[in-house]
């Protein structure tokens, strides 16, 4: 199977960086700061969602936002403590990009995400963040920003997500999604094509565009 695109856009977390450990830790310690259980997490959409909607769905409106202040200070610095690494595939697959045909659309706040990816050696040319954006995953609104940004038609972009929230907002969007098994199993994932990691496709970019493809 190959995909053929223009662009390529990526969410960060769970994609091309791994923090699920990190993540854990932080919002572990976020909830007992603010003394909610496993519970109240159990009854929302978590992973791929801005922390500010996150917060507004456990906390009291006049808690919120010093609550997403707080896990913001908290995530970018156990960045610090070395709790960000590069998921398999990562470093290759954007090695073959123009700087210009890809960027990232992550639901983490610009601060924490230039922390994560520079943490990584990641330095994207085109970055979509929480801040950017009035309405975060599942509404498509960051992935059609990021496509306008690279110039670039929605139905001529693929977008690359390991979480239901990010691949329904590819889907609405109109732009085809590659979903990477990373932080949810194969089968709770819906997208046009769906691989472990990026370790599992090849990209090949010419004068047309570029074709993703996955390896044998």
């Amino acid at each position: 199977m190959t995909i053929h695109a223009r662009a390529l856009l990526f969410d960060n977390d769970g994609t091309l960086v791994s923090s699920l450990d990190s993540v854990n830790r932080c919002w572990t310690r976020w909830a007992v700061e603010y003394g909610l259980t496993a519970e109240d997490f159990a009854r929302i959409e978590l992973h791929g969602r801005p922390a500010a909607e996150i917060a507004a769905d456990l906390l009291p409106a006049h808690l919120v936002p010093q609550a997403v202040a707080r896990i913001e200070d908290l995530e970018v610095e156990d960045v610090a403590d070395g709790g960000v690494g590069l998921l398999p595939g990562t470093k290759e697959f954007l090695a073959g990009l123009p700087a210009e045909r890809w960027a990232v659309v992550t639901s983490a706040t610009r601060r924490l995400a230039e922390a994560r990816l520079g943490a990584a050696g990641i330095l994207p040319k085109t970055l979509v963040a929480a801040d950017d954006i009035t309405h975060g995953k599942p509404d498509p609104e960051p992935y059609l920003l990021a496509a306008r940004m690279l110039g670039v038609d929605p139905a001529e972009c693929v977008v690359f997500e390991d979480a239901p929230a990010g691949l329904q907002a590819g889907r609405a969007a109109g732009m085809t999604t590659v979903a990477l098994a990373t932080t949810h199993r194969a089968e709770e994932l819906t997208a046009d094509l769906v691989v472990r990691d990026l370790s599992a496709l090849s990209v090949l970019v010419t004068d047309a565009g570029i074709d993703v493809g996955v390896r044998a």
